[in-house]
């Protein structure tokens, strides 16, 4: 059966440009898939308005949305991907693909993630050392902040908190740079992060499928993880940043990733614990460094970039699943998720 989904890309945040490029590509993805779209741009001011007239949208609470069956929000950073434009959806009782408000907002705040993993059941979920710098504690005392950051020793990595993309993060190897690279990451953002710089190699894995509450006809859990994949920058890239991301030929993703088939199966079952613990649903991608048999945890994004050529795309595609087969099931996976909560309400 074909779907009416309408794709929200845009947003507020400085993450605006790769959101719709995201959007584009879900459209035409969708599409090619059989189903209906509504594309709908979220302004830079906030305004909603329909892509093919640019008429501006009228949201009524509890009455829907333009008539589709599911919203797919390809939304990133904050105003997007941090439980807000959830919220409205909730409101309006529609359908929508991915991670709900209170997993939205934990994944996007990055000390928040680190705090609940830690706060996790035993066994520990192993991550990077990190120590999370308010402004306000920046402004107030810089050399009780660079006491605490101290431990972490060079080099670190300093990024705001709420930010995803590589934005604004700078990789730090000399302390005295320190206090300048905080200072940069808190004109982003009211809460910046500072990460020890990882050993070993980037590596990535996909989840989809429902939560951990919502469970199969067997009683087990629905949700998969996709074959790990492995990060290598071009030259001219120290690490990770925007560029590398963003620039065609800047990175290369190698599947399966080049770690002992021990390291592989710890990513995956890491990823999916990873995943129920912060209660994400429909899908995220987990960050990890692995070093030889140890593997640790670094971030999960809730609503990584969406083009087919995007990781997480690839990640899933390795796995068997086509572009086109996981946008429809991850449409399907929000309208199953939205009618299971009916029930209950």
């Amino acid at each position: 059966m074909s779907l009416t989904v309408a794709v929200l890309s845009g947003g507020r945040s400085c993450e605006h440009e790769v959101s719709l490029a995201s959007g584009a590509a879900i459209g035409e993805g969708l599409t090619a898939s059989g189903h209906s779209v509504v594309a709908v741009t979220i302004e830079r001011d906030g305004a909603w308005r329909k892509m093919d007239d640019g008429c501006s949208i009228e949201l009524r609470p509890g009455e829907g949305f333009l008539g589709v069956d599911v919203v797919f929000p390809a939304l990133h950073g904050p105003y997007g991907e941090d439980g807000t434009v959830q919220g409205v959806l909730e409101t309006l009782d529609v359908a929508y693909v991915g991670a709900g408000i209170t997993a939205s907002a934990v994944c996007l705040d990055k000390v928040m993630f680190k705090r609940v993993l830690s706060a996790a059941d035993a066994p520990p979920l192993p991550q990077v050392r990190y120590v999370g710098v308010r402004q306000r504690d920046w402004l107030e005392c810089p050399s009780r902040v660079l006491s605490q950051t101290a431990g972490l020793g060079v080099p670190v990595f300093v990024k705001p908190a709420h930010l995803g993309s590589s934005v604004g993060i700078v990789h730090v190897t000399d302390p005295h740079e320190l206090p300048r690279a905080l200072q940069a990451a808190l004109t982003h953002d009211e809460l910046a992060i500072v990460e020890e710089a990882a050993s070993g190699i980037e590596v990535e894995c996909g989840v989809l499928g429902l939560g951990p509450v919502q469970r199969d006809e067997g009683g087990g859990a629905r949700a998969l993880a996709s074959e790990p994949g492995e990060i290598v920058v071009a030259d001219g890239h120290d690490w990770y940043d925007y560029e590398a991301k963003y620039t065609p030929g800047g990175m290369e993703l190698i599947v399966p990733a080049r770690i002992s088939p021990t390291a592989r199966e710890r990513v995956r079952e890491l990823a999916l614990r990873t995943f129920a613990e912060v209660g994400c649903e429909g899908l995220a991608r987990v960050d990890f460094f692995v070093a030889g048999e140890s593997v640790r945890i670094n971030e999960l994004n809730t609503m990584p970039g969406f083009t087919p050529t995007s990781v997480y795309a690839k990640l899933m595609g390795a796995s068997g699943i086509s572009y086109p087969e996981l946008l429809d099931r991850l449409c399907r996976l929000g309208i199953e998720r939205h009618e299971l909560r009916r029930k209950r309400a």
